[in-house]
């Protein structure tokens, strides 16, 4: 089959957004930093199982496709009739505009979302701390010993790590902290990591958003289970039964605690009294 030119690659992609745009009522934004080609295909075939689509593009291309759509027919166009029987109001897709910044791509759905990022979770690849790179996560260095001999302590003097000799090689006292979350890394912090041969970062797509039925949440979201709602709503329930009892104002579920409680005045009443009830 020939290869497409770059005119019908571009044109391929316009419309298989636009039908994207159309067809499906959830959207998350991810981040493609460092994520491979590989990775990108494994995932675009399991996310085509469930009925889900991954977009990647230029976004001002894609943002003019979004306008395309949006924009309501003009009578002065030559294909006026034709866009006037297919457009509608689509509000929600001014949500998937403003999020396209930077290297976010884009990933269609009408399922389960956490389907999708438990898809997205499974393309994960080790990644070495590389110099000038931000790091996204803390890296700690545990205590033991290293395989280094003791002419290189000087990679470990450099960044204040205590160290021992123990059978010719340099042992490492206690965990230490080299890396920050979010610290620009540095040669001597790289090249130590190097040479434990520790990858202290994973890169995969991250979800940075997502759209749902035309209103835009936090990636955070999506971590929340039923067990946590369910605990919540738990929680809940008790402080207000615990403000009903000790403020006389009385709901469903602090009645029967009123009730226990009533009881047991009876009974000690009962008791204290040498009264006898059943």
């Amino acid at each position: 089959m020939p290869k497409r030119t770059k005119k019908e690659s571009k044109a391929a992609r316009w419309s298989e957004f636009q039908e994207a745009c159309k067809k499906y009522t959830k959207c998350l934004f991810v981040e493609v930093d460092n994520v491979t080609s590989k990775q990108i295909c494994v995932m675009r075939k399991a996310l085509r199982a469930i009925d889900a689509k991954m977009i990647m593009g230029k976004n001002t291309q894609l943002k003019a496709a979004i306008a395309d759509i949006t924009q309501e027919p003009d009578p002065r166009q030559a294909d006026y009739e034709t866009r006037k029987a297919n457009w509608k109001p689509r509000p929600h897709l001014n949500i998937i505009r403003d999020n396209m910044s930077g290297n976010t791509g884009l990933i269609f759905t009408n399922g389960d979302l956490s389907a999708v990022s438990d898809i997205l979770n499974t393309q994960v690849r080790a990644a070495p701390a590389k110099v000038g790179s931000i790091a996204p996560k803390q890296v700690v260095v545990p205590p033991g010993p290293t395989g280094m001999d003791p002419k290189q302590t000087q990679f470990f003097q450099a960044l204040n790590i205590a160290t021992k000799i123990v059978r010719a090689q340099i042992e490492i006292v206690n965990a230490v902290t080299i890396i920050q979350e979010g610290d620009k890394i540095n040669p001597s912090q790289a090249a130590l990591l190097d040479r434990l041969k520790i990858c202290p970062f994973e890169y995969k797509m991250h979800i940075k958003s997502f759209m749902e039925n035309g209103k835009h949440y936090s990636a955070k979201v999506l971590a929340i289970k039923s067990s946590d709602v369910l605990a919540a709503f738990s929680l809940s329930a008790a402080n207000l039964t615990a403000i009903s009892l000790s403020s006389g104002y009385m709901i469903s579920s602090a009645a029967p605690h009123l009730i226990v409680n009533a009881f047991k005045n009876l009974a000690g009443a009962s008791i204290a009294s040498g009264y006898s009830f059943p």
